[in-house]
């Protein structure tokens, strides 16, 4: 096993075993393992491509593997991801020749099995090779095929059908398989947008302007997180649908802000450029590493207006007193069900219990917060999630209980042209489909005065 490139199969079985094992984020364990092996930008590329894809057509790389597999029910964990990291190549990869990836499959099994499983995990992918695989035209009812073609669960799938229709849940579905583009906020308070772009395709990167968010640019080849502009706080990476939170609360020069869920920080440190780093901005997290995050991007992009609390938002009323903020953020712990592309292992584990217990904790947030605004300032409800319960059902629950709060209508004039034509009231839900972001959600409420 000398290639690098059977290097990189090997370490991408690794991560599809332990992320499955361990429920670990595939986004945070595969930069981990790439900073720890020291690969080149190409094998990078593979890796990314492999594990990423693999956990995104799981469910439809079982299906076709079903037949050939179910005389060896039994198999250990590692041959089940080689056999799916192999299958993944040949039927999605047209770049690698399917008797490259059946090779080097069989010298893994050989290096961490033994002859027999060699043997096995060959006649398993020859047998494919041989037989094709079987059709998804098979299953009839629409809902099911769907959640197979594209790796969602069936739950989930239904769910979304009842919300939103067939055609958005299945265009959202396969936009998930999709790798998502990298995407930057550019540091108004340091420099121009075309002055960083500049600087950016100097350095060989291939960048253009974000058509929705005026201060944005859009990363088509390398990797921003990599550069000196970066280091010295020229942008920050961000997806556009999350900058749009920072638009909607609308915050001015010299006003106290507070972001009540804010690690690690991009919508705070938006917020604070804004205002041109003059008022003040109390960014809140629950957790003391993540608060370390906030201040570690606060100091990098130069905002000086960003104060940090490690506090439980739920109980932040024994912390600053009632009717003190102008505007207040409240970007709640959700699902995560709009961020599939940059973490396509949760739709496994998510059910739809998580989905209840979440809307609990969201309406909990929204009632401990509420008191410390002040009459007639904003409050800006938003989440990474597409669904309903955690969306509309829980700000309207919100207004219901509170009857000292108001949707406010005007929030379509703080938003950037592209986005208005998309708004009719007082919230927003983008889909992953509307302009290759994030899916996101967006509700903007005022306290009566």
């Amino acid at each position: 096993m000398t290639s690098t490139k059977k290097n990189v199969r090997e370490i991408a079985l690794d991560l599809l075993t332990t992320i499955e094992k361990n429920q670990s984020y595939s986004n945070l364990l595969l930069n981990t393992t790439i900073e720890k092996n020291e690969l080149s930008s190409k094998d990078v590329g593979l890796l990314t491509e492999l594990t990423y894809g693999t956990l995104q057509r799981r469910m439809a790389l079982d299906y076709f593997l079903e037949p050939f597999v179910k005389e060896n029910k039994k198999l250990a964990d590692w041959i089940h991801h080689l056999l799916r990291v192999t299958l993944y190549q040949m039927v999605y990869l047209d770049r690698i020749p399917d008797r490259a990836a059946i090779y080097e499959a069989v010298e893994i099994a050989k290096k961490r099995g033994h002859k027999g499983i060699a043997s096995l995990v060959n006649g398993v992918l020859r047998s494919i090779q041989r037989e094709g695989l079987r059709s998804l035209n098979d299953i009839s009812d629409p809902n099911q095929r769907l959640a197979l073609e594209t790796s969602h669960p069936e739950w989930l799938i239904t769910r979304w059908v009842n919300q939103f229709g067939f055609d958005k849940t299945r265009k959202m579905c396969e936009i998930n398989l999709t790798a998502p583009m990298q995407t930057a906020r550019v540091n108004l308070t340091k420099i121009s947008r075309d002055e960083c772009i500049a600087l950016l395709e100097e350095d060989g990167f291939q960048i253009e302007k974000s058509p929705i968010i005026p201060e944005a640019i859009r990363c088509l080849k390398g990797n921003l997180a990599s550069t000196i502009a970066f280091k010295y706080g020229m942008f920050t990476i961000q997806d556009e649908s999350s900058m749009l939170a920072a638009y909607a609360l609308g915050a001015e020069q010299n006003e106290f802000v507070l972001d009540a869920c804010a690690a690690p920080g991009g919508k705070s440190t938006h917020i604070a450029e804004q205002m041109d780093n003059t008022g003040e901005v109390i960014s809140v997290d629950l957790h003391q590493h993540k608060v370390r995050l906030i201040n570690d991007n606060a100091r990098r992009l130069g905002l000086g207006n960003i104060k940090t609390s490690v506090s439980d938002s739920r109980h932040i009323q024994e912390k600053f007193k009632i009717e003190s903020f102008d505007r207040i953020l409240l970007d709640a712990p959700c699902s995560g069900l709009g961020v599939m592309r940059r973490k396509p292992d949760m739709k496994y584990t998510k059910t739809e219990k998580d989905l209840e217990r979440l809307s609990t904790i969201q309406q909990d947030l929204l009632t401990s917060v509420a008191p410390l605004l002040k009459k007639g300032g904003i409050l800006v409800y938003s989440t990474c999630t597409v669904d309903k319960e955690e969306n509309e059902n829980t700000v309207t629950k919100f207004l219901e209980n509170n009857p000292d709060f108001e949707p406010d209508l005007s929030f379509k004039n703080r938003m950037p042209e592209a986005i208005q034509p998309l708004i009719s009231g007082y919230d927003l839900q983008i889909f992953p489909q509307d302009f290759g972001s994030d899916g996101f959600y967006i509700a903007t409420l005022r306290k009566k005065v």
